[in-house]
């Protein structure tokens, strides 16, 4: 099976705005398609509570007209368009969608970071995982949240194997972005969230990327958009994952960014598992 993840940085953007970034966006969308993935896991989608309206929905169908689509936005106490997940998922898999409420402190349960889509042989998650913020202002929150969603996925991984893949906003190493050394405070790379991924891993999960390409330098997901030589530098972060519950990590055959041309921000990933 195919899978692919992606941070799409506003689903509204990406489907109607006619910027220039938008067309970038737009030829990434083309490229996912032709992937034709099993199951398709967007973050930041940035939707109302209500959804899509019907523009959006077509401009979407257009790009994926196999798909059946799982989705949550945030709500109140949360900001509105803020956020937001989405999975879409081929028809005809037998699937049951899931969108759990892990314990996080308010209002990051009602933020719409998390779905979960069960299938017959493995639960398969997808996660945006809250910014620690400008000031480190949400870091405490943002441990409480690592904390709560480990004690989910090996709750899931109880009961059958798991896929989760998304933005988990942490570099784990250093090796994982490109300047470390003027990094060690800055959101995504403080010593908590690197604690709290390392945490994750240990309940019974592996880095498929890493599993797969061992400690290649320079393999990164995400450029900063403010910084304009971000990308031609590739002064970059890898903070978006796809994780497998240990006991199928050897079912692994690809694991991997996709190529997204010059859009600066996230990269998709993709995951073939046996």
């Amino acid at each position: 099976m195919k899978f692919i993840s992606w941070n799409i940085d506003s689903l509204n953007a990406a489907l109607t705005a006619t910027s220039a970034r938008a067309l970038l966006t737009r030829d990434v969308l083309s490229k996912i398609a032709a992937e034709d993935a099993d199951i398709i896991a967007i973050q930041e989608t940035k939707l109302p509570a209500a959804g899509m309206n019907t523009k959006q929905k077509d401009a979407l169908a257009a790009y994926f007209p196999d798909y059946d689509i799982a989705w949550v936005s945030s709500c109140e106490p949360a900001r509105k368009g803020y956020a937001g997940t989405m999975a879409l998922y081929k028809k005809g898999l037998e699937v049951k969608a899931d969108f759990p409420k892990i314990g996080a402190p308010e209002p990051m349960d009602c933020e719409g970071r998390t779905i979960t889509l069960e299938l017959p042989d493995f639960f398969f998650n997808l996660v945006y995982t809250p910014n620690a913020g400008d000031g480190l202002k949400r870091l405490s929150e943002r441990q409480v949240w690592d904390e709560k969603y480990a004690d989910y996925l090996a709750g899931l991984d109880e009961k059958k194997p798991v896929i989760s893949c998304g933005d988990y906003n942490v570099a784990h190493e250093e090796i994982d972005l490109a300047n470390p050394a003027s990094n060690h405070m800055s959101p995504g790379f403080t010593d908590e969230e690197r604690a709290g991924f390392s945490n994750l891993l240990s309940r019974g999960f592996t880095d498929t990327f890493r599993h797969i390409h061992g400690n290649i330098p320079g393999a990164y997901s995400w450029w900063a958009q403010r910084v304009r030589t971000s990308k031609i530098n590739n002064s970059g972060w890898r903070i978006d994952y796809f994780l497998v519950s240990d006991r199928i990590k050897d079912k692994v055959l690809r694991s991997e960014m996709m190529d997204s041309g010059p859009r600066q921000d996230h990269a998709p990933l993709l995951l073939e598992i046996k």
